[in-house]
């Protein structure tokens, strides 16, 4: 019925459903695009410049909203009466505004407060991080950029091979262990595992990978690549109000755990640290994960408020531009609506077979 009615509807107003648009010249630009682009390219092009930029702010928001989290998490239980106040502030404060209030301020805050280009310049100028190579300006970060050159595929194949080689060696090691009692060094093999074989393979081929590093000429940075204000605005914003709510649910994992575990943990010896990581933390696995699953999906569909920062993402391209130029409102917005449904259920689906294999395995 919905359906009958929407084409009734459109055919009144003179339209039908054509996804042929997507071929057409965009004729707009994006400031923040990892693969090639201009206001030649197409609009299906642009789609998939946005669907990029929401895929990076997703991926590293989670990636740092964890490690955040994380950590509040668990400092928040701490016995030092100033950090746990101090979490607490942070996560009250940041799980009780807005994530768009959060997003404009933290994009202030770099504009406003991190040095401008001109402050690099000359022989008094300031000094570039990690041996002049990264520099942090009120316009985004700059970083080398990976250049590849003949051989380099070979490189690319052996590290693979290697990281294979890695978890396989751990996972025999494991089961060994599981068998027999005997205990490997797992993190020793595994590291000479994978950085051995890759560097004979780099130094054979002729170092065929090196670093493109960011120099300043005339009034920007050339070369390297470009993180925009606004990306990296976005990223610390949701990284942040979302590591706020993954530290709730960490502090209530272990707080999960029975007190029983930490006395017996330094029954036998263990220093705190080593009981929260070896002895705590995985138990409480089973009780973070599935509530995480709902931030990581959080942090993604939040992600569609980068156009208020002027960050070019799926909403902002093909839910934006492109809707407003071709007048394919419909047709934008379901591809809009079916790209989040497929991320959300990829996300839904990776998370819940790890949930599955840290999950209690009963007889």
């Amino acid at each position: 019925w919905a359906i009958d009615n929407a084409v009734r509807n459109l055919e009144a107003l003179g339209k039908d459903i054509d996804f042929s648009f997507i071929f057409e010249t965009s004729a707009y630009d994006i400031n923040q695009h990892l693969l090639a682009y201009d206001s030649t390219s197409t609009h299906g092009r642009a789609a998939v410049i946005g669907i990029i930029n929401t895929i990076l702010v997703a991926v590293m928001g989670c990636i740092t909203a964890t490690v955040i989290g994380v950590l509040a998490g668990v400092l928040r239980l701490s016995r030092n009466w100033v950090v746990a106040r101090l979490m607490t502030v942070y996560i009250e404060a940041f799980r009780n505004i807005p994530v768009l209030i959060w997003i404009l301020f933290t994009v202030a805050i770099v504009n406003e407060v991190l040095p401008g280009v001109r402050s690099f310049r000359g022989e008094d100028g300031l000094s570039g991080l990690f041996f002049d190579s990264v520099f942090i300006t009120n316009r985004g970060f700059y970083i080398p950029a990976p250049v590849f050159e003949a051989g380099s595929a070979v490189v690319g194949a052996v590290l693979l091979l290697s990281v294979a080689a890695a978890w396989y060696f751990g996972r025999w090691a494991r089961a060994r262990q599981a068998a027999t009692g005997q205990i490997l060094p797992v993190f020793r093999v595994r590291l000479a595992i994978l950085v051995f074989p890759v560097l004979l393979a780099f130094f054979a081929m002729g170092s065929p990978v090196s670093l493109e590093i960011p120099a300043l000429k005339g009034f920007n940075f050339k070369g390297g690549i470009y993180m925009r204000d606004s990306l990296i605005g976005l990223w610390l914003a949701l990284s942040v109000y979302t590591g706020a709510f993954i530290a709730e649910i960490v502090r209530a994992g272990i707080l999960a755990i029975s007190r029983g575990q930490t006395e017996a943990a330094y029954a036998l010896g263990l220093r705190p640290g080593r009981t929260m990581s070896l002895v705590i933390l995985p138990q409480a696995l089973r009780v973070i994960v599935p509530p995480l699953i709902s931030q990581f999906l959080n942090l993604t569909k939040n992600s569609s408020l980068a156009i208020a920062v002027g960050y070019m993402d799926a909403t902002g391209t093909l839910g934006g531009i492109t809707l407003n130029q071709t007048g394919r409102e419909m047709e934008c917005i379901l591809l809009l609506m079916a790209f989040y449904l497929a991320t959300s259920l990829t996300i839904s689906a990776a998370m819940n077979a790890y949930n599955k294999r840290v999950s209690l395995k009963e007889r």
